[in-house]
């Protein structure tokens, strides 16, 4: 089973799916295969998910995490559990059909792939989306301190996460009714590249800019409502960071999968495509890789969270 092995229909690679268990036939392109343990690989998605339920657990919890940021945060972590319960499902699935525990069955095949498939996609879009959100409040933070919590309004922040969700629901489950278009990965690549632009434009001009503002909200001394103190300040673009190194893990480890896409549009005949396409697997490991390593960037960052995290394991462990 892999993400998008619809799309793939009209290029000559093979790739493991739960339909190869009963039926793998060669053709000219093999795609190699980095052999993990399924039991290491299922460890692997068990950790993820139980990190990120700690993490959305955690900024529930504690009141002093209820902000715009960490509800966008707590959002990208539940994104990433889609990932981990995709992965565990399908890694579980293969194991019982390897074991003949359960019997192959070309429709309840088809219909786990298009499951597990919307629910890679819908973490893809909501991921990017909830970094492109992220980046928006860390800019409004930094530049419009003074007007932040008029700008950034609870049902604004309400509107935007539930409006994020509804839509990259919606569009995955699109991608998959009409996953035999070339139009779909387009539209797919188009967007990652959108908001590639926008994230990278937006973080640019943070940190050219942000020294310049600290020194403006250093000046306001004498306490103006709702503004924010110098350290309130550098803990405002401490959050930039925390989210640049997000991003940088999010495009690290989801960016070979859109090459992958751009050069089944592009070359899917060409040498050094057909090449390319022989290590599509490795996706899969980075994806569990990007969901395992986010929540330790959030507890490595934030103080608050870890302290908080810390004390949910503690009180589990009794």
């Amino acid at each position: 089973m892999t993400p998008f092995s619809a799309l793939q229909s009209g290029i000559n690679i093979t790739n493991i799916t739960l339909q190869s268990t009963s039926d793998v036939r060669a053709n000219e392109t093999t795609i190699i295969h980095i052999e993990v343990p399924k039991g290491v690989f299922l460890f692997l998605c068990v950790l993820s998910l139980v990190e990120n339920i700690l993490v959305v657990v955690a900024i529930a919890k504690n009141h002093n995490l209820h902000s715009p940021m960490y509800y966008f945060i707590s959002c990208l972590a539940a994104s990433d559990m889609l990932v981990s319960i995709s992965n565990l499902v399908e890694t579980l699935i293969l194991i019982l059909l390897s074991y003949a525990v359960i019997e192959y069955n070309e429709p309840m095949v088809k219909m786990m792939d298009n499951i597990v498939d919307t629910m890679i996609l819908c973490s893809l879009v909501t991921s990017l989306s909830f970094l492109g959100a992220i980046a928006v409040d860390r800019y409004v933070t930094i530049f419009y301190a003074l007007r932040y919590h008029s700008i950034v309004t609870q049902c604004r922040v309400v509107s935007a996460i539930i409006g994020i969700w509804v839509a990259s629901v919606a569009c995955s489950v699109t991608f998959i009714v009409f996953s035999d278009s070339h139009i779909v990965i387009l539209c797919l690549i188009a967007f990652f590249i959108f908001m590639l632009v926008i994230m990278l434009g937006l973080y640019i001009h943070m940190f050219v800019l942000a020294r310049k503002h600290s020194q403006i909200i250093r000046a306001q001394q004498r306490g103006v409502r709702r503004g924010f103190s110098p350290h309130q300040a550098a803990a405002k673009l401490r959050g930039a960071i925390t989210l640049t190194m997000l991003l940088g893990i999010f495009f690290l480890c989801w960016g070979p999968f859109f090459l992958h896409l751009t050069l089944i549009v592009s070359c899917p005949k060409h040498p050094f495509c057909r090449e390319y396409f022989k290590y599509f697997n490795i996706t899969f490991f980075l994806r569990i890789f990007n969901s395992i390593i986010d929540p330790i960037i959030y507890a490595f960052r934030s103080r608050e969270l870890r302290k908080t995290m810390k004390g949910i394991v503690m009180c589990c462990s009794l």
